[in-house]
C-alpha cells in the first residue's frame, strides 16, 4: 500500500451496527472503536455475531447491514463496493480460505500487491525481499509460491497464506478471522509470533478467537466479549485469561464478579 495511505493515526469506527442474514439478524448493536497502532481481540462463543461482524464490514453480500454506521478515518464504509473497501486499506483474513486452481500464490500474492501500485511506485525488488522474510517469520517453503492458491494445502498452511497476504499488502486495518482455528500448537506459535511481529503504528489489527492460546503471542491491548450479536465486556488482556479459566457462561448472564 502507498505510503501516502500509511500515514497515521488511522481510526475504524463501528456504531450501533446492526446486520442480518437471510432475514435473521445476528448483529444486535455493535459499537467498537480500533485505532492505528493497537491489536484488538474480539473472543466469544460460537454464534455469537464475530465472523458476522467481520464479513458485514468487508461488505459480503450475504451479510446485509440493517441500522448503524462503520467509517475508516470518517469515510462511510457501507457505500463503498467490497474492491473499494479493500484499496481504502480494510483487510480480511478468511476463517475458511477458499482454493484457486491455476493461480499460483506468488501470482496472486504480486496482483494483490499491484492494486494498490502503479508501475512507478511498484518496487520488484523490495516485494521479493519482504516476501522472503515474511516466509521466513511463517515457517513457509518458499515452494509453497509455485502451487496454486491453498490447492492441496493444510489447514494450517492455508491460515499461514492469509497471514502471508496481510503482510503483503500493508493494509490500514486488518481483520483475521480465527487465525487459530485448526492449527497445532506448532502452527498458533508460527502465526501467532508472525502477526505480533507485523505489527505496525500506522495500522491497526483486529484478531478473532475463541481461545487465549494465541493471545499470549499476540498479547492485545484490548479484549472485548461478543454475546448474541453486541459486545457484552471489554478489557485488558488478562480478561483473556479469565475466559479461558472461567468460560463465557458468566459473560451470557451478566455477572460482574465470576466464581473462581
Amino acid at each position: 500500500m502507498p505510503d501516502e495511505l500509511l500515514a497515521g493515526p488511522h481510526t475504524l469506527t463501528v456504531e450501533d451496527l446492526h446486520a442480518e442474514v437471510a432475514g435473521k439478524e445476528i448483529l444486535k448493536g455493535v459499537s467498537l472503536t480500533l485505532k492505528s497502532g493497537e491489536l484488538t481481540a474480539l473472543m466469544g462463543p460460537n454464534g455469537s455475531g464475530k465472523s458476522t461482524l467481520a464479513y458485514a464490514l468487508m461488505g459480503h453480500p450475504k451479510y446485509k447491514v440493517t441500522k448503524g454506521r462503520a467509517s475508516l478515518d470518517g469515510q462511510d464504509l457501507l457505500k463503498l463496493t467490497v474492491d473499494q473497501r479493500s484499496r481504502a486499506g480494510l483487510f480480511l483474513g478468511f476463517q475458511y480460505p477458499q482454493e484457486v486452481s491455476g493461480l499460483s500464490l506468488s501470482k496472486f500474492l504480486w496482483t494483490a500487491y499491484m492494486q494498490t501500485h502503479t508501475a512507478q511506485t511498484a518496487n520488484t525488488k523490495q516485494f521479493d525481499s519482504d516476501l522472503k522474510t515474511h516466509l521466513q517469520y511463517l515457517e513457509m517453503d518458499e515452494s509453497l509460491l509455485k502451487r496454486s492458491l491453498n490447492e492441496g494445502f493444510s489447514g494450517g498452511e492455508k491460515k499461514r497464506v492469509e497471514v502471508l497476504q496481510m503482510a503483503t499488502l500493508n493494509p490500514r486495518f486488518a481483520i483475521l478471522d480465527e487465525p487459530d482455528s485448526g492449527l497445532d500448537i506448532d502452527a498458533v506459535r508460527a502465526v501467532g509470533e508472525t502477526v505480533a511481529k507485523l505489527r505496525r503504528p500506522d495500522a491497526g489489527i483486529l484478531v478473532i478467537t475463541h481461545y487465549q492460546r494465541i493471545l499470549k503471542y499476540l498479547k492485545p491491548d484490548s479484549v472485548h466479549v461478543m454475546v448474541d450479536g453486541a459486545i457484552a465486556l471489554s478489557g485488558g488482556r488478562e480478561l483473556a485469561d479469565e475466559l479461558e479459566a472461567k468460560g463465557y457462561d458468566w459473560v451470557r448472564l451478566g455477572i460482574a464478579n465470576p466464581p473462581a
